[in-house]
């Protein structure tokens, strides 16, 4: 046997009882109290709530339910009808007075069970019954209703099963009467609304249970917020990573590639030095047919042989300027009131081996050829001749060994053979400070005149050669040796200076990137004034932001040149201006 949940009818099978519920689906849900209709069951539920708080009290409930009791009791019909509306009413009384559940007790829709709230309400109206007769009638109402409805009563708190109606009631009474605890004899009983979501609880503890949840799932969203953020701080830090590596990836780049600029520019990129320059060009020759392959070897075969002796082959020197410059000053010039001359001196030009970084080199042959014809310096300079590029990288490295300019050899990694290295004042001062020539290197580290001019050099170069000033001579053939011009990228040779009639200077400088066609022009016994004009420099020709010369200035003696190798961490120079001893621990501009 089935039984409707609605009306507690039998039925005998399950096709009559979905029959059955269809009649009751299809039939209009009226409210005991003001007869409203056209809602389905769950809306009238709530109607009641709202709408009829003061009439759906446990009283007036049991009067209608004594009332329908007694009224009718032998008519089928209308003890079904009565049965349904006593069932609304007592639902509507225990949705209104039961204690709320947790939320998790709680069905989808948020409604407490049907039978639940029967069962609540049912034992709150029998305990506040005023009389015998309503408390007897009730009883039966009540029996009526779980013996009809209900075949094992569900405790609505716990799921506890009982035989009867009665021991369900003792077990609520006595396992969940802290539930029960809130009075319904006033109606006007304290609500709590949730202050999160607004439901409103008849009971504190249910309010503070439910409150509870809300803050366990607040506290769960904070959680996963503090888990996404902390993965949004791992992100960002790793592309913040990411980008400092890829930054510093490009910095190393940068500095290498500036490296190998700077390694490829002065001649530090083992490239090779000049012999596998010179062969290279030799090779380059042949294969455009400029040169006959015999002629190759013929040129190779020399270019072995003066490395091997180490004494230049003399084919980029051009002798005999000075006294071509003499003769031009006397006879001619008219425009020059007194010319200086420096003693005798040859030019070297840079050949295809040392195109592009031997300047240096051919400089210091030039400064050698003088000395080499003077006798001053015959003895220290015993048995020499004009040596070719690689042997002066050996002598260099020789005076390193020595002791000379150990930071010098430490930024040149101590090697110049084989290489393309450059060298500048400091090298050359090294070099000669070894033969035991005595030099000195004047710092022009500033202009000392406007846009960048340094009239200061050319006073210091005049006083240099003037001091040997013979009488009222316009030419001065004096036995001072050349001076080393060096400025950042290049260096030169300076062979004399001229004082024209208006006062102004010009320095008279040899360069080594000229080539020898154009220096035997001033060989020529009528020199043009136009052939002058790679010599000249005037003031305003001379505008590089700083440089420097070496200036030989005699013979050292054993103990003065052990004296310079005790010195070897430092340099002293003079500045201009301020003349003042300087002590200069780095290497030369060409560096």
């Amino acid at each position: 046997m089935l039984s409707c949940d609605i009306c507690g009818e039998m039925v005998t099978s399950e096709p009559d009882m979905k029959a059955h519920l269809v009649v009751h689906m299809e039939s209009e849900v009226v409210c005991p109290f003001c007869k409203l209709s056209g809602i389905n069951y769950d809306e009238m539920c709530f109607h009641i709530e709202t709408a009829h708080f003061e009439q759906n009290t446990p009283e007036r409930n049991l009067e209608r339910l004594n009332a329908i009791q007694y009224e009718n009791p032998d008519s089928k019909n209308t003890t079904r009808q009565s049965t349904t509306e006593v069932n609304s009413s007592i639902h509507s009384a225990c949705a209104l007075n039961f204690p709320k559940h947790p939320a998790q007790h709680l069905p989808k829709d948020g409604t407490l069970k049907h039978e639940a709230l029967c069962a609540g309400s049912i034992t709150e109206s029998r305990k506040y019954s005023k009389s015998p007769e309503k408390q007897f009638g009730l009883s039966a109402v009540q029996e009526s209703i779980y013996e009809t409805t209900y075949s094992s009563p569900e405790c609505p708190f716990c799921g506890k099963t009982e035989g009867r109606s009665q021991d369900m009631e003792m077990h609520v009474k006595t396992k969940h009467a802290n539930l029960l605890e809130t009075p319904l004899e006033d109606c006007h009983q304290p609500l709590y609304d949730c202050p999160m979501c607004g439901l409103v609880c008849t009971n504190y503890h249910i309010l503070q249970e439910h409150v509870d949840l809300h803050l366990d799932e607040s506290s769960f969203q904070q959680g996963m917020d503090r888990v996404q953020c902390s993965g949004d701080r791992e992100l960002a830090e790793q592309l913040q990573q990411e980008e400092d590596r890829k930054r510093k990836s490009e910095e190393s780049r940068q500095e290498r590639e500036e490296f190998q600029k700077l390694q490829r520019q002065y001649g530090l990129d083992n490239s090779g030095g000049y012999k596998q320059q010179q062969l290279r060009h030799l090779e380059r020759e042949v294969n455009r047919g400029r040169v006959l392959p015999s002629e190759f070897h013929s040129r190779k075969a020399d270019m072995m042989e003066s490395i091997a002796i180490g004494i230049d082959d003399g084919k980029t020197k051009t002798s005999g300027i000075i006294e071509a410059l003499h003769r031009y000053y006397q006879n001619t010039a008219t425009d020059v009131r007194c010319v200086w001359l420096s003693a005798m001196v040859d030019h070297f030009h840079s050949s295809y081996g040392d195109k592009g970084w031997g300047c240096g080199y051919r400089n210091f042959q030039m400064l050698l050829s003088s000395l080499l014809q003077n006798d001053v310096y015959g003895d220290c300079l015993k048995g020499m001749s004009i040596p070719c590029i690689p042997k002066i990288q050996s002598m260099i490295e020789d005076a390193w060994k020595e002791g000379f300019d150990p930071q010098g050899a430490c930024q040149l990694n101590n090697r110049l053979q084989g290489t393309k290295a450059w060298i500048g004042a400091c090298e050359i001062y090294t070099l000669l400070t070894s033969l035991r020539v005595k030099c000195r290197i004047i710092d022009f580290h500033k202009s000392t005149g406007p846009s960048g001019t340094h009239p200061r050099l050319f006073e210091w170069i005049l006083n240099y050669y003037s001091s040997e000033r013979e009488g009222n001579s316009k030419v001065v053939c004096t036995s001072k040796p050349p001076v080393y011009l060096q400025h950042q990228g290049h260096s030169r040779t300076i062979v004399g200076i001229e004082e024209r009639k208006n006062r102004t200077l010009c320095l008279l400088i040899f360069d080594p990137g000229c080539p020898s066609r154009e220096m035997q022009k001033l060989l020529k016994q009528d020199i043009e004034a136009g052939s002058l004009r790679q010599l000249r420099k005037s003031v305003g020709n001379l505008k590089h932001k700083q440089y420097q010369i070496v200036a030989v200035e005699g013979v050292l003696s054993p103990d003065e040149k052990l004296f310079n190798y005790t010195l070897k961490d430092f340099f002293t120079m003079s500045l201009i201006p301020n003349c003042s001893l300087f002590k200069h621990p780095t290497a030369s501009l060409c560096r």
